[in-house]
């Protein structure tokens, strides 16, 4: 920066221009106090044009302003998205409260998350796990890694667990959210399947499909025996 006129024009070594710094952040009133050398002070631009200090200023701020106009649109987005959810999620819940048996249970799973989560495909499978069960039961065999698992796990899936999961749906489905489903004696996994390959990622949030598999859970542990 350099201050052009009849005063000694002031430059210097990084020391210099260290102090220079340090004494306007002391100061930030400097220019209120000289208004006089705000205009004859330049910014040279890359183009190599230049502009006065307060229109540079005005520029900078404007961008400032652009970049946190922009941050606040975005966590407003998010935030609309969620409640969204949030809301759907509520719907749910209210339908499984009211379902009495397994088969309700399911029917409202693949109703609402059809309906309200753009779900191509929905299964709830439950088994038993036991070195026995495992033996005998390829449903138990093949979710045996996966049940102790504490949040849900999203992505693609292997062939093996894609055509237990969906059967004759298998072939369509690209990306799946698998949420761990816990009870007394029984474990499962809530399967949500979708066409689309990025619609399900291993790097998504889980938080709310978590929090539905705790709800399912819940639901089936109070069902009658």
């Amino acid at each position: 920066m350099s201050i052009q006129g009849p005063a000694q024009s002031v430059t210097g070594d990084s020391a210099s221009e260290a102090l220079i710094v340090a004494y306007l952040q002391d100061h930030p009133d400097f220019f209120e106090r000289h208004p006089e050398l705000l205009a004859r002070i330049s910014v040279p631009h890359a183009s190599g044009s230049a502009v006065s200090l307060i229109e540079h200023q005005v520029g900078v701020l404007r961008n400032q302003l652009d970049t946190e106009r922009n941050r606040l649109s975005h966590l407003i987005s998010r935030a609309r998205e969620f409640e969204q959810i949030s809301a759907r999620l509520h719907g749910l819940v209210l339908l499984l409260i009211a379902a009495p048996t397994l088969a309700d249970i399911k029917d409202a799973l693949n109703e609402a998350l059809r309906k309200e989560f753009n779900a191509e495909a929905v299964t709830l499978k439950l088994f038993t796990i036991s070195t026995e069960s495992a033996m005998e039961d390829p449903q138990a065999r093949a979710f045996l890694d996966f049940v102790e698992r504490d949040t849900s796990l999203c992505g693609p899936v292997t062939q093996e667990k894609n055509e237990l999961l969906f059967g004759e749906q298998s072939k369509s489905i690209l990306s799946a959210a698998l949420i761990p489903v816990r009870l007394d004696g029984t474990v499962g996994v809530l399967a949500i399947g979708s066409g689309d390959q990025d619609r399900f990622s291993s790097d998504m949030g889980t938080d709310m499909l978590d929090r539905l598999g705790e709800i399912v859970s819940r639901k089936l542990s109070i069902l009658p025996k």
